[in-house]
């Protein structure tokens, strides 16, 4: 299993994320990264979002998902799609560090959000971190935060 690290890696947490695909690319259609999930890691802030799907792409390893309150387990060359407004999260329960591609449909979303997500996490020092920034981080991009134990 290889972690993906170069000069366009975003390290956010635990994370690692890497845009193959932006808006300028696809004329707006898509937008495709790359996520790197370390083994025993999770998401740690459920979301939804109503201005675009998400299709999740196994490549290796397995990540657990929790969408609408259902679990889908997405392995290596298996995909589900998290449709406009389902809440939902992701762990990696594993031992084995899992990697995926996420597809955002219309490209709405891209690489700004997780430099600002990363940025708040640094300010916070190692510390707990500013959960009202993360919030307003994630409105601005179109993500709506999940109520608290939701997902």
């Amino acid at each position: 299993m290889h972690q993906i690290m170069d000069e366009d890696t975003i390290t956010v947490g635990a994370l690692s994320v890497r845009f193959v695909v932006e808006a300028a690319d696809s004329d707006g259609a898509a937008s495709v990264f790359e996520c790197y999930v370390p083994a025993n890691s999770r998401m740690p802030a459920p979301h939804s979002h109503d201005g675009f799907e998400e299709t999740i792409y196994g490549l290796e390893g397995t990540t657990t998902w929790t969408i609408d309150g259902e679990t889908v387990e997405v392995g290596a060359g298996e995909a589900v799609c998290v449709r406009r407004g389902q809440i939902h999260g992701f762990h990696n329960h594993g031992d084995v560090d899992a990697t995926f591609l996420a597809i955002a449909t219309p490209a709405v979303f891209g690489p700004a959000y997780f430099h600002e997500i990363s940025e708040v996490l640094a300010a916070s020092a190692g510390g707990p971190p500013d959960l009202a920034a993360i919030g307003k981080v994630m409105r601005r991009h179109g993500l709506t935060p999940a109520p608290a134990g939701a997902a």
